[in-house]
């Protein structure tokens, strides 16, 4: 959680009610999200487990700053794409360990 906080810039409001009710669900959200995506959880250590990390981070913190926002144009980030296509093409592949 901490790093997340960190990644999010909301260190300093980690004791907010807002940050300690809506970053756990937009977490479990992220992780959902590539669950359903083909994308399980690597063991930790392994470079598959950061660049997974990154994605829920990303994904959290975008969630976050959009938490406002209706309407206007949505944007997809091609880096994100591309890291989810990686660690989607990657699933599985025993080079975890």
């Amino acid at each position: 959680m901490a790093s997340l906080l960190a990644y999010c810039k909301l260190t300093e409001l980690a004791d907010d009610p807002e940050v300690q009710t809506l970053i756990p669900v937009l977490y479990d959200a992220a992780v959902g999200y590539l669950a359903n995506a083909g994308v399980s959880q690597p063991p930790p250590g392994t470079p598959r487990a950061a660049q997974y990390d990154l994605a829920v981070n990303y994904m959290v913190a975008d969630s976050w700053d959009r938490r406002d926002m209706t309407g206007g144009t949505e944007q997809d980030n091609p880096a994100f794409r591309r890291l989810i296509n990686q660690l989607k093409q990657t699933e599985g592949l025993s080079a975890e360990s």
